[in-house]
């Protein structure tokens, strides 16, 4: 039985979050089933240039990820699609990360408003008890937005800013680098294998061998 990880792209900055998440569940040949929100789809336009259509989300998603898709198992439900298969807990998944997660995103996952897919998807894996990890890139934060977060650690979900390590590669990492250490810690708390940084050895100056 197919069983994916939902991946929820909201409005905030840091598109190249969710595509490296994306990139790297593929890659360990994981299932996905893809939710990008209205919002998300404004900042895409405006981080990389690129549309994101419901009549053309394969081809769209393909030049997001700068790769063909293939056979990869990919599955994209509109966020305004509130009769989707992830919006009931009936519907088998694995868990969900969302990546980036607007501060409203946080907010409406907090308080089960449930205002689209994302945040009905979000609720009805922390209510099922599922993996569910939110990454938070907003900077810096106001009080509401600490007791979102709170509230939503209480709930279950591993809460995990996008606040990427440098001893995976040194003080001259590139930005791509740099995504990919957020990326590869999204997977690690998902519990997906990956590649994606140099884990740290104990040695100190390993990064720069």
């Amino acid at each position: 039985m197919r069983e994916p990880w939902v991946v929820g792209v909201s409005g905030a900055s840091g598109t190249p979050y969710a595509a490296a998440v994306v990139r790297g569940l593929l890659d360990a040949g994981e299932a996905v089933d893809l939710i990008v929100s209205r919002a998300a789809r404004l900042t895409l336009l405006d981080e990389t240039g690129r549309p994101f259509r419901d009549g053309h989300w394969a081809e769209d998603l393909a030049g997001w990820l700068d790769r063909d898709l293939g056979d990869a198992d990919v599955r994209y439900w509109p966020a305004g699609d509130l009769a989707a298969g992830p919006s009931s807990g009936s519907y088998r998944v694995r868990g969900m990360a969302v990546v980036p997660a607007s501060t409203a995103a946080c907010a409406g996952i907090a308080i089960g408003l449930s205002k689209d897919l994302l945040q009905r998807a979000a609720e009805v894996n922390l209510k099922e008890r599922r993996p569910v990890v939110v990454v938070p890139r907003e900077t810096p934060v106001t009080r509401s937005h600490l007791e979102h977060l709170i509230a939503l650690h209480d709930a279950g979900a591993v809460v995990l800013p996008a606040s990427p390590g440098f001893y995976g590669a040194g003080a001259s990492a590139s930005a791509q680098q740099l995504v990919d250490f957020v990326a590869g810690k999204v997977l690690d708390a998902l519990g997906v294998p990956h590649t994606l940084f140099r884990r740290w050895s104990g040695e100190l100056g390993a990064a720069r061998g």
